[in-house]
């Protein structure tokens, strides 16, 4: 790949704060598709750092101290709920191709989404980043904007 650019990309803190990434573009040499480098603090398609994300989605009912109003962190939850079992998935697919061992189903009747991603990316602060870099680089990341759902 070869640094053919660059674009600007907003990006919330949990306290309301804006700040401005700058992205690099990058072109592949041997397919020549145009691909953005992707921060630990990015999620594709989400304004918030995905430190705001993870921690919204991983507590329970609890008021949030993520500067979002109550549709957005409802909407959070949903998108993560949605896509919770897709993007397991990926990743044990990621493991099975590059020879790891995925991590066994666990016996108990029934696992939260947490705890599953908890036996493959750990969950110490910043899983959700650790979930969604392979998935993203791999070119496995489901596009959940409207514009790419109508037909």
């Amino acid at each position: 790949m070869h640094v053919i650019g660059s674009r600007k990309r907003k990006l919330v803190n949990g306290s309301g704060e804006h700040r401005l990434l700058v992205i690099r573009r990058m072109r592949c040499c041997q397919c020549r598709k145009i691909h953005h480098e992707l921060p630990d603090c990015v999620v594709p398609f989400k304004r918030y750092e995905s430190e705001c994300l993870e921690h919204v989605v991983s507590q329970s009912e609890a008021a949030s101290t993520v500067a979002a109003d109550d549709a957005t962190l409802r909407r959070w939850k949903h998108w993560f709920r949605e896509q919770s079992t897709y993007l397991l998935g990926a990743l044990r697919s990621i493991a099975i191709r590059f020879h790891q061992d995925p991590v066994e189903k666990s016996s108990a009747p029934s696992q939260t989404a947490h705890q599953a991603y908890g036996h493959i990316v750990g969950d110490a602060p910043g899983w959700l980043a650790r979930i969604v870099r392979p998935v993203v680089n791999l070119n496995l990341w489901v596009h959940t904007r409207s514009a790419f759902l109508s037909g």
